[in-house]
């Protein structure tokens, strides 16, 4: 049995068919969860002969970094943690003056074939485990820990921990829903991280079903949709899942998520130069969008070596952004961090694997 993927409700099950009271089950979420334990041997206010006995029927997710790279310009970590069955995940560590914030992964590879991304060019190999999602979270925690003395929930722990949280790595999120949404309810649960549902974005590339479910779940989430396209031609040809689920259908369903929810949603648009930047193409976006509670994510694209994509000057980022503002859109054009390393989603495996 592997804790590492059970929630609360599901662990209190395990540990009471092993004849034990439902305390300890808190007890071991806080251990596994809150105090970072990588071993049984660690969970001193448990009996001797249960840390034995978990030990031998039991297993706890731990994630091994085989690399992390550290950019100089800004400080982001990107990390390449290597799962259980040997096969490698990326995540990445961001500071920004609101908190420090994390990057996940939530597939092995990625059967979605967007044009410009290095996760999907080896495809799709598994789907990643709730423990393993929330197992990059605090594998990076320990390690903005290691070697200091912190004790939990103090000024200093919550001033250091992780208090956001991005799905937007490796992997289509809803593509893997089911694990998903008990990441989600792990990563948020008050007895465990506690980080605020309204401090997690899950980025989706457009399962038009999977959205309206995940609305209906009423989470507090953010929840953004990469669009990166104006119009069904152009988006087609970067993102082959609009050939499922058109660009119309998808931001539909980006409507009845913020109808559902309350929530802003945001839009991701990676700025392709000569491809996707154009006045034009600003006009269509902001027509597309027009009416909606959104905030629209510009992202520079960051060119990978397999493909031709460049990205666009910063002043015609910035004038791209001020016709969307024009159009009454509100826009924002991404911090670039980690230029210096292999940043885009995708490349540190890649080179790796290599």
């Amino acid at each position: 049995m592997n804790l590492s993927d059970l929630d609360i409700d599901k662990l209190t099950e395990y540990i009471t068919s092993l004849g034990e009271k439902k305390f300890r089950a808190k007890q071991i979420y806080k251990w596994l969860h809150v105090n970072l334990a990588t071993d049984f041997s660690e969970m001193t206010d448990l009996s001797k002969a249960l840390r034995e006995k978990l030990s031998q029927e039991a297993h706890i997710t731990t994630l091994t970094p085989v690399e992390i790279q550290t950019s100089q310009e800004d400080g982001t970590k990107k990390y390449l943690f290597a799962l259980d069955d040997g096969n490698l995940v990326e995540s990445v560590l961001m500071r920004y003056k609101f908190g420090v914030s994390v990057c996940i992964s939530s597939q092995v590879g990625c059967r979605m074939g967007c044009r410009f991304c290095a996760s999907t060019i080896d495809g799709w190999l598994r789907n990643l485990t709730p423990g393993e999602m929330l197992g990059q979270v605090e594998a990076i925690q320990r390690d903005i820990f290691h070697g200091r003395n912190i004790a939990p929930r103090s000024e200093e722990y919550e001033r250091e921990r992780i208090s956001h949280v991005v799905v937007m790595g490796t992997g289509e999120p809803l593509d893997n829903y089911e694990n998903l949404l008990i990441f989600l309810r792990m990563l948020t649960d008050a007895n465990g991280l506690n980080i605020s549902q309204r401090n997690v974005t899950v980025s989706t590339c457009g399962i038009v079903p999977r959205i309206r479910e995940l609305a209906d779940e009423r989470l507090q989430i953010t929840l953004a949709l990469s669009l990166h396209a104006s119009n069904q031609e152009k988006r087609k040809a970067l993102m082959p899942i609009s050939a499922k689920y058109d660009i119309i259908e998808a931001v539909e369903a980006m409507k009845y998520y913020q109808q559902t929810t309350g929530r802003r949603v945001t839009f991701e648009y990676s700025l392709i130069s000569g491809v996707n930047d154009t006045p034009q193409d600003a006009r269509e976006l902001s027509g597309l969008l027009h009416g909606m509670n959104a905030h629209v994510n510009l992202i520079p694209v960051n060119p990978i070596r397999e493909r031709t994509f460049e990205s666009p000057s910063r002043a015609a980022a910035e004038a791209f952004a001020s016709l969307l503002a024009k159009y009454g859109i509100n826009a924002t054009i991404r911090r670039e961090m980690g230029r210096d390393i292999d940043g885009a989603c995708g490349q540190l495996r890649r080179r790796h694997l290599k």
